[in-house]
């Protein structure tokens, strides 16, 4: 047993005793939420409130609850950490399975702490070796269930976001963004994949990689989450991180579309005002209560706070030097998701099975580790008009977890296919759930 490991599992009763004493939240989740969540006095943890849900997975026969007047079934099940899913012009769906890369010890995965994430990960559910493939789902007969689920592309590097322009599909993986060709119907690509754009790795403290393409197809646009939570293993770490980058697929240029965004993981444009809007990941250690995620529109050129404040012009006191330059330029959020919900799929609903949801946008919220009471483990609707938020969530999906505390699924992205349906990624009980209005 190395040093460090003695002195982790050494420590580790410690460490969950006194997460254990931390004080619950005080707020209800509900203020959380919205244009403006109400924002507690930060409370700098010795040590983060560690409330893990256990990953279980579904018991036969068990599903998520759905929302009153909706019904859930299994779309495809028996899937290796489904994230990310993608719908192909005849109605093919992708899905990335896809877990984080190995972290090397000598970029930031040794030591006590990161010792300590690895197992607080790895109960979670999210240590397991990636598949670092994309799996092509096919429900021809129209049943609501895929009756064709085939190995479409393989050999990635921690896949994630997908986005098809012409006959050419691109794939974010964790450290580039590469393309392959692609014909209609196809169930199978063998072409080795061309690198189109580095993107930032090394140590990934944030992994994931989303994709879209701008409607004309002249663009891409990817999310870069931050390599650290409030820039603590240094600037020089942060490069065109936190940010959601522009590329040229054409000739693979990038550059910085807008920055200070912690985490961006879903992307999605706006039906009604063209905007792209993204679910962000906001940072952790000052309370049960800070921060809010959100999803907010993106203005380009634009900059959201992260390290140095948060939910705009909040100071960061942890963050040092200051910046009161980068504070004033700091824009605020559009729309809060609760603190530590971990809301990562993000889709605007077009289609017109579910009239009510239309325009909409659609949130998976994976859930929480460190908040306490736990938040998240959700699919919520929030109502949009004139390209605006207009109303309070509604829960779309619930029951992700049972009555032991236990995670049988933890939702990550989501997708409203052309026929109305929605789909949602379930990495903990791998599965994608099927979402459409109850029959009478």
């Amino acid at each position: 047993m190395t040093g460090s490991r003695f002195l982790a599992v050494a420590a580790l009763p410690l460490i969950l005793a006194l997460s254990a004493c931390e004080t619950e939240s005080t707020l209800p989740e509900s203020l959380g939420f919205g244009a403006n969540p109400q924002l507690p006095p930060a409370r700098v943890q010795r040590v983060p409130t560690v409330k893990i849900a256990p990953a279980v997975g579904w018991p036969a026969g068990v599903t998520p609850v759905a929302a009153q007047g909706l019904a859930v079934n299994a779309f495809a099940s028996g899937l290796d950490h489904p994230r990310w899913l993608y719908e192909l012009p005849n109605g093919d769906v992708l899905v990335a399975e896809t877990n984080a890369p190995p972290k090397p010890e000598a970029s930031g995965g040794g030591g006590i702490r990161g010792w300590f994430e690895r197992r607080i990960m790895g109960k979670a559910g999210a240590r397991a070796p990636s598949a670092n493939r994309i799996t092509l789902l096919r429900d021809a007969d129209g049943d609501g269930v895929a009756e064709t689920k085939t190995v479409f592309l393989s050999g990635l590097m921690s896949p994630f976001g997908m986005a098809l322009i012409g006959e050419r599909l691109f794939v974010a993986n964790a450290d580039a963004v590469v393309a392959v060709p692609y014909q209609t119907g196809q169930t199978r690509i063998d072409a080795a994949p061309v690198k189109i754009a580095d993107l930032p790795a090394g140590r990934n403290h944030h992994w994931t990689k989303s994709l879209v393409a701008s409607p004309d197809g002249s663009k891409l646009y990817v999310g870069v989450g931050s390599n650290s939570n409030v820039g603590e293993n240094g600037l020089n770490e942060e490069v065109d991180r936190a940010a959601v980058l522009e590329i040229d697929p054409a000739t693979g240029a990038r550059r910085v579309f807008a920055s200070g965004l912690r985490n961006p993981v879903g992307m999605a444009w706006n039906p009604e005002d063209g905007r792209l809007w993204v679910s962000v990941n906001e940072r952790d250690e000052i309370g049960d209560d800070l921060v809010p995620d959100y999803m907010t529109s993106v203005t380009p050129g634009g900059f959201y706070g992260w390290p140095w404040s948060y939910y705009g012009q909040t100071v960061d006191k942890r963050v040092q030097p200051p910046s009161p330059d980068m504070v004033a330029r700091a824009i605020k959020p559009d729309y809060a998701l609760g603190s530590h919900t971990a809301s990562l799929g993000l889709t605007f609903y077009t289609g017109s099975l579910t009239p009510q949801w239309r325009n909409g946008a659609i949130v998976g919220q994976h859930g929480s580790w460190n908040r306490n009471p736990p938040a998240g483990y959700k699919v919520i609707f929030v109502p949009f008009s004139g390209g605006r938020p207009s109303g309070p969530p509604q829960d779309v999906l619930t029951g992700f977890r049972n009555d032991k505390g236990e995670a049988m699924g933890r939702p990550v992205g989501v997708l409203g296919l052309r026929s109305g349906a929605l789909l949602v990624a379930d990495d903990v009980g791998n599965a994608i759930w099927r979402v459409t209005p109850a029959r009478p």
